[in-house]
């Protein structure tokens, strides 16, 4: 029996690009990268030293702080380049891949009989235990901690997101195998959520509690469904992962091999055939950008979605937790009066000048342009008619910009991740970096309280 969400609060922005259910398979990577970004405050140390020889699977670095949690290499080749920045922090890995792809091969765990420190360990050693995220703080889990539940959202409504039910199909076996074993690392429930008119894999899965979410974004958003369900407060931890994440973990618990793979949604108004690519984690974007083709000289290519993603180069490596590259013209010109005329051919929030809310279900081809400047907080009220939390937007800001330990702890910083202020930056006539205060305030937050 399932639970329905109905999110009333959110923006959808509708964009021309949206990804053909069409899959095709990614040229093979020369190079692939592990960037250290993509682990918000871990502190690496290695266990292979530049020129090794890897396969894939096999431990390239630990966790300073949490010594048997391993972080493995995507493919086998040979360990080219560690890159370092001040103070020798190692900013990414590079692996030159073979023509031989050996993966090593782990132990089979029971799971029906294996126990909670069984479980806890393969996932450590094997790589696999950085899929796992938690809240508060927004980063990878404790394996300390006793989660009071754990969350998987299989509703998406970013911006041109992948389409899950699509993504996931035939891969119930994993789904459930990964799910069997979360199950036992916490006494609470798994909460799962698909749309309401959804037929994914992951509904018809044993041991789950099942949320039906309908609404507009950021109703798919972990942070959203927490806030719904089971909201997070002082002490408590949840840990959230993703439905592509659980599916490798499946496999390494069915196989005892680590395959890394994701179904990018290659997807943007620059590309001329967006459509979907079987690749793996690490690997060069332009192994399938150009196999779609562009459609302009100048572009954006971002590692994730608009709203969340960060800028890339078209050489660079897809993000260690991105199953989406968006590709959009960028927008470096200016408008002339652009501030004091109708406007027919942007999404607004508001009804001033603007006229998105006529055709709600056009699709718009934006660039990259802000449309404005930064400037002071003005108080229009935007925030909170796109924010579904029972949280006060504008203050936890402010709180966090002013490093008020006590504020940011009573409105509500605990449940939160910068990815749930993501809209509201969207939307912010002042344009300020919400997502960037948010990860400092989390940060400062973590440092002074733990």
């Amino acid at each position: 029996m399932s639970k329905d969400i109905k999110i009333t609060k959110g923006l959808d922005i509708k964009l021309v690009g949206a990804a053909e259910q069409n899959t095709s398979k990614a040229v093979l990577s020369n190079v692939y990268a592990i960037n250290l970004n993509d682990f918000h405050g871990l502190t690496p140390k290695m266990v292979l030293k530049e020129g090794s020889e890897v396969k894939a699977g096999e431990a390239l670095f630990y966790n300073k702080n949490k010594e048997d949690m391993f972080f493995v290499s995507p493919v086998s080749g040979e360990l080219i380049e560690i890159e370092r920045g001040a103070r020798r922090r190692i900013l990414s890995l590079k692996i030159l891949a073979d023509k031989k792809q050996e993966t090593l091969a782990n132990s089979i765990l029971d799971l029906e009989n294996a126990s909670k420190d069984e479980v806890k360990a393969y996932l450590l050693k094997t790589g696999c235990w950085p899929f796992i995220l938690q809240r508060p703080y927004a980063i990878i889990a404790d394996p300390d901690a006793n989660p009071k539940a754990i969350f998987v959202s299989g509703y998406t409504t970013a911006p041109l997101a992948a389409d899950l039910d699509y993504v996931l199909q035939g891969k119930e076996n994993e789904l459930q195998a990964a799910i069997t074993a979360l199950g036992k690392l916490t006494p609470g429930k798994i909460h799962v959520s698909v749309g309401k008119s959804s037929k994914s894999p992951l509904a018809g899965l044993s041991g789950i509690e099942l949320h039906k979410v309908s609404g507009p974004h950021p109703a798919g958003l972990v942070g959203t469904q927490i806030n719904k369900i089971d909201p997070i407060n002082k002490g408590e931890t949840v840990w959230t992962v993703s439905p592509q994440d659980l599916v490798i973990i499946g496999e390494m618990l069915l196989t005892g091999k680590y395959n890394p793979q994701r179904t990018i949604a290659l997807v943007g108004s620059s590309v001329k055939k967006p459509q979907y690519y079987t690749t793996k984690i690490g690997t060069e974007i332009s192994t399938f950008l150009y196999a779609s083709g562009v459609k302009e000289e100048r572009f954006r290519v971002i590692n994730g979605d608009v709203l969340t993603g960060l800028k890339s180069r078209q050489d660079a490596y897809l993000g260690h937790y991105n199953n989406m590259v968006t590709c959009i013209p960028e927008g470096d010109d200016y408008e002339f009066f652009g501030w004091n005329k109708p406007i027919f051919n942007k999404i607004s929030a508001t009804r001033a000048l603007t006229f998105s809310w006529l055709q709600p279900n056009k699709k718009y081809d934006l660039d990259t342009n802000t449309n404005g400047e930064h400037r002071a907080f003005v108080v229009t009220g935007m925030y909170e008619k796109v924010f579904p939390m029972d949280i006060f937007p504008m203050q936890l800001l402010k709180a966090c910009m002013v490093n008020d330990l006590d504020q940011m702890e009573q409105l509500g910083l605990y449940e939160v991740a910068p990815e749930d202020f993501s809209l509201t930056e969207f939307v912010c006539v002042s344009k300020q970096p919400h997502q960037q205060i948010i990860r400092e305030g989390l940060d400062y937050l973590q440092k002074e309280i733990g």
